[in-house]
């Protein structure tokens, strides 16, 4: 397997003030642990995130929400554009290359130049709305990716796969009415953004979970729900938002996932993309709060995605 990692060193620049819990401190942790596993770095293809250009950007958001978080991005000191996310004066350098590491990871996936790719990059994007930032989130990076693909690289229909412990309500609102997209997620339920229950339809597969779900849960719901729905649609590309905040050690919410269950979902979706489209996986950061379970949980997510067995 060739597998890609993509970040910039502008994505650690990014801070939302003292203890804010998406803090720079989440890819430092996950870089540590990457650089204590020889085998790992010896897989893996690395390479400097671009910009991404307004224009790629803007298919998935709207001019306006553009325009706004261009001007709120401040001289200094930070501005918040909603109670739980700020800009400071590096925000807008990371957002551009967390968006642009989506879509170098598209071009280099479906060129067959990698086999598939890690984007290594804050702040996350899941919650990101057509036309608004919200949740930590400002630029919404894996739809960037999955319109990326569709408009620049000919196909016909990609899958979002979402295994954040909050619902991607900024991609299903962006993907809501295009038929080239579906989404299934998991997520625990209730919980913020309080959303997904309402929008299910074929192409929004959104399985709720009940607080303290376990894996055994969490697996039931992949092998009785996303992957019929992936079989169903035949994407041409699969895209994941890889948050990791489902971990029982995760202080913002109560799932119980641990590093095996997202070793097993990461080669689950691995077998699946043989199947279904020649395995092209693109996976996005997302949340994952608790350090060390966030970097031990990347760390078997893209070790499986490198074609390493489990540490």
């Amino acid at each position: 397997m060739t597998t890609a990692w993509l970040s910039h060193p502008g994505c650690l620049l990014h801070d939302m003030g003292d203890y804010h819990p998406e803090c720079p401190d989440r890819l430092t942790a996950i870089e540590d642990r990457v650089a204590r596993d020889p085998a790992l770095v010896a897989a893996l293809r690395r390479e400097t995130a671009p910009e991404a250009t307004r224009e790629q950007i803007e298919r998935a958001h709207d001019a306006r929400l553009v325009d706004a978080i261009e001007r709120a991005s401040p001289a200094s000191g930070l501005r918040q554009i909603d109670p739980d996310t700020a800009m400071n004066p590096h925000t807008l350098q990371a957002i551009r290359h967390a968006a642009g590491a989506a879509v170098r990871a598209t071009d280099l996936v479906a060129s067959g130049e990698v086999d598939n790719a890690f984007c290594a990059v804050r702040p996350p994007g899941h919650h990101a709305e057509h036309a608004r930032a919200m949740g930590f989130c400002i630029f919404n990076n894996v739809a960037i990716g999955a319109l990326h693909a569709l408009e620049a690289h000919g196909f016909e229909r990609v899958a979002v796969v979402d295994f954040d412990v909050h619902h991607g309500n900024g991609t299903e609102d962006i993907f809501r009415d295009d038929p080239r997209v579906m989404m299934v997620s998991t997520f625990q339920h209730p919980l913020y953004p309080y959303s997904g229950i309402d929008g299910r339809s074929e192409r929004m597969v959104n399985v709720p979970l009940p607080a303290q779900s376990d894996g055994r849960a969490f697996r039931a719901a992949v092998e009785g729900e996303w992957i019929p729905a992936l079989q169903r649609f035949r994407p041409d590309m699969l895209f994941i938002s890889a948050g990791f905040d489902a971990h029982r050690d995760d202080q913002l919410a109560s799932l119980a996932l641990v590093e095996a269950d997202y070793d097993w979902v990461t080669l689950r979706l691995m077998q699946a993309a043989d199947e279904l489209c020649a395995g092209r996986i693109v996976s996005v950061l997302e949340g994952g709060y608790n350090l060390p379970a966030l970097s031990r949980s990347v760390v078997a997510h893209v070790r499986r995605l490198a074609g390493l067995p489990p540490a």
